[in-house]
């Protein structure tokens, strides 16, 4: 049995009471997540996520601290893998008021009150987005 672990490593990036959220067409599915990626081999987690926001959204970032790793098994929705996934908080110095990048994906700025595990496509994203929606809670901020 092959056994492989893919580690993805993600940015939440809160600013005036909004969250950056991206929508993907992968594998021919509709996908709700935050924006990141994979992890390359001999890459560190940081430097992976500042290369995944600049590679799909143009945009510098500074990794600003831990938010969840994950902490239950969870096998991959499109291959033979276990999936272990890096939160990390961000920001930039000049937040896009729209991100277009592909014909296939789209970034958009979300009421950050209206964050819940439903806003997300995958199981890790969701327990993020139910974490999110504790912490916010109804303010916002």
């Amino acid at each position: 049995m092959d056994r492989r672990f893919n580690i993805r490593v993600y940015g939440i990036w809160m600013q005036n009471g909004k969250v950056l959220v991206n929508e993907e067409l992968i594998r021919g599915r509709k996908v709700i997540k935050f924006p990141g990626g994979g992890l390359d081999y001999g890459e560190g987690i940081a430097d992976c996520l500042k290369r995944e926001w600049n590679e799909e959204l143009g945009i510098q970032i500074d990794v600003l601290g831990h938010f969840y790793t994950t902490d239950f098994f969870q096998a991959s929705a499109f291959d033979n893998s276990q999936v272990i996934s890096v939160y990390y908080w961000v920001s930039a110095p000049v937040p896009p008021s729209f991100v277009n990048t592909e014909a296939n994906e789209r970034t958009f700025w979300m009421d950050a009150t209206d964050i819940s595990a439903d806003t997300f496509t995958l199981a890790i994203d969701k327990v993020v987005g139910g974490m999110l929606k504790e912490l916010i809670g109804g303010n916002g901020q």
